[in-house]
């Protein structure tokens, strides 16, 4: 029975002018269990005749069937999957990966094949010590030599039972004693069953065949039997069948173990290709991080001069100059104003400057009269004593809370002031209490401040019964500019005109959060871009792999890996890298961090988790987006063409 037919087989090269006819109206049939040695000068076209017999080429015109199945009729996937089972190739040149080890290129045709990893490595050992290289097993190719590359990739082509054994000049590049132990390795082949087609164009090799068959500018000119021994084939590889969920699964885990494999057998070339992922990604996750803390640190800020408070000042606004000479606020409006349903507490404010005198020290001073509730309401924390009470506020009380500043300046030397008397403009005040350093931008920040009842304020040092502000507390539950426009409604009823003007330090925060967010959009942005450049990178420098690698996709499609296959290997390869690259670059971004807060005590980065998935995600999508390409152009490459690059 034949196992090769082929009919009027016609091959041409080129196009066009530069077309030429390679195969001329090819007629061969070869039996199972044959000897065939095609022989021939080069260019004589039996390379060609023997590429297309494996299915690494297709002929231009002509019927050719494998096992009377019709090659022509099949796709690159279905050629794959023949070449896979049915063919066995030995090259003159071996053809080995120099990154794997002697039984792994063995074993490589049984991943195409589907056989699990046990039973491929158990297989690739046994063919290894059949042909005498069990103390190699973990060599790779550059550890061996001519001789013992050839026999291992004998051993490759038999992996999958090698029903047709293809070995093109299989003695070509090796000494007369290796070539003739590879011979007698091929006769025993025979002997075992396997169909043998050996291209040469040495009539001594060819001799040793039962058949040979000589062309000559593309056109068969002879046709010798010398002898009619046909063997049966032994010891069938069972073919693995899996569902389809399966399949993929095999597929996928494979093809990842691979790509594994080819990072790490390439280190530079896999750093390099990474490199722009990980500054991409760390200049991504550390602008989030430093926006996250310049909007916390500035929200600290804002939240210091009240949270959810309204200030209440006279005149028509900041260029009024007139408006320190204005008293329209009096008492009765906060008064008034604390009796609202939206509004939690109401404190009428007034300030004053002047000497403070402690002991035999004197200093310059703000005081500022409040009520009980200003603490609370513009955030400011007690670090000694307390605040004044309601009580003390009615009972125009003599008591004073003192900053942070005016502990420093008058009682350096005295840590706790709580019941010493101060003089303010010649006025004795008993301290209470002295507040936590405020760390809010502005003047009082700097100056030395004294707080003290309203009604003190007003009746005691000033001498007059009016205000120059007040501070309200608006409910959580209200929308702020909502009581914004109710307040102004209500004092300007009260005082029959418009005769003053609000800071709304909530409308502040949302201006301030609206800004920050916008930059830090615009600098995320500007790492975005990194990103991208990151991933073209990635794409080159896999393009650029692609290239390198040209021979070894030739050499996996020809030993029955689909289009699919590489696809998936160099896809997941490029997602690999950019998922390493990713974790590296979050790996720096958090180093920087450290770096930066350990060493500043004023500002710092806030890592958050959302934005670190989301930078993986980031380096995940560039790898499938930017590395789809170059696998697809790999997948993409003729077989022939690809084993014909160096």
């Amino acid at each position: 029975m034949n196992i090769v037919s082929l009919r009027q087989i016609n091959k041409y090269f080129g196009q066009g002018n530069n077309r030429v006819h390679v195969l001329k109206d090819i007629d061969l049939f070869i039996e199972k269990g044959d000897f065939v040695a095609i022989i021939g000068q080069s260019g004589s076209g039996k390379s060609t005749l023997m590429n297309i017999i494996g299915c690494l080429d297709v002929p231009t015109s002509g019927s050719y069937k494998i096992n009377e199945t019709e090659v022509g009729h099949m796709n690159k996937n279905k050629l794959a999957e023949l070449r896979c089972k049915t063919f066995g190739f030995i090259f003159q040149r071996y053809n080995l990966l120099p990154v794997l080890h002697a039984d792994e290129n063995v074993a490589l045709p049984a991943i195409y094949l589907g056989l699990n990893q046990e039973e491929r490595e158990k297989r690739a050992v046994l063919l290894l010590n059949q042909l005498e290289l069990g103390d190699k097993l973990k060599n790779k190719p550059s550890e061996l030599s001519g001789g013992q590359q050839q026999r291992v990739s004998i051993a490759r082509a038999l992996m999958n039972g090698g029903e047709i054994i293809l070995a093109d000049e299989p003695t070509g590049a090796l000494d007369s004693k290796s070539g003739e132990r590879v011979m007698e390795i091929i006769k025993d082949l025979h002997k075992q069953g396997h169909t043998i087609i050996l291209v040469t164009h040495d009539s001594k090799i060819a001799a040793q065949a039962s058949r040979i068959i000589e062309i000559k500018d593309g056109r068969i000119i002879a046709d010798t039997r010398k002898d009619k021994q046909f063997y049966e084939l032994k010891n069938q590889i069972r073919h693995v069948k899996r569902n389809r969920l399966s399949a993929l699964k095999y597929s996928f885990f494979e093809s990842f173990g691979m790509s594994i494999h080819a990072i790490l057998s390439n280190k530079m070339r896999s750093l390099l290709t990474m490199l722009g992922i990980i500054i991409g990604i760390a200049s991504v996750v550390s602008v989030v991080a430093l926006g996250n803390a310049s909007q916390a640190k500035i929200m600290e800020q804002i939240n210091s001069m009240g949270t959810n408070t309204i200030d209440i000042m006279p005149g028509t606004g900041f260029g009024d100059r007139r408006s320190g000479k204005i008293k329209s606020l009096k008492v009765r409006d906060s008064e008034y104003l604390v009796k609202q349903s939206f509004i939690d507490s109401s404190t009428p404010s007034v300030s004053a400057s002047g000497t403070l005198i402690y002991k035999n020290t004197s200093s310059t001073a703000q005081l500022r009269g409040v009520g009980e509730q200003y603490f609370a309401v513009k955030g400011r924390k007690i670090a000694q004593g307390r605040s004044f009470t309601p009580d003390e506020v009615d009972q125009i009380s003599s008591v004073a809370v003192i900053d942070d500043n005016t502990l420093k300046e008058v009682f350096g030397d005295h840590p706790n002031p709580v019941g010493e008397i101060i003089m303010f403009n010649k006025k004795p005040l008993k301290i209470i209490g002295v507040t936590e350093k405020d760390n809010s931008p502005g003047p009082m920040s700097e100056s030395m401040n004294i707080w003290t009842p309203y009604t003190t304020a007003m009746y005691k040092i000033n001498g007059t019964n009016d205000i120059d502000s007040i501070t309200v507390k608006v409910s959580d539950s209200i929308n702020s500019q909502v009581a914004e426009e109710s307040i102004e409604q209500i004092l300007t009823t009260l005082h029959g005109k418009k005769d003053f003007f609000m800071i709304n330090t909530d409308s502040i925060k949302q201006t301030v959060e609206s800004a920050t967010n916008t930059m830090r959009l615009l600098i995320a942005s500007i790492a975005v871009i990194s990103l991208i450049v990151g991933g073209i990178g990635v794409m080159n420098i896999m393009l650029v792999s692609v290239t390198e690698r040209t021979k070894e996709i030739g050499i996996r499609m020809a030993i029955g890996a689909k289009q699919a296959d590489i696809l998936q290997q160099f896809l997941i390869e490029a997602v690999l890298i950019c998922i390493i690259g990713g974790i590296f670059g979050v790996s720096l971004s958090l180093f920087i961090g450290y770096c930066f807060n350990t060493f500043s005590d004023t500002f710092g980065m806030d890592f958050s988790t959302g934005s670190i998935i989301l930078a993986l995600a980031c380096s995940t999508a560039i790898g499938i987006i930017f590395g789809y390409m170059p696998a697809k152009n790999a997948s993409n490459l003729n077989p022939i063409d690809a084993l014909a690059s160096e």
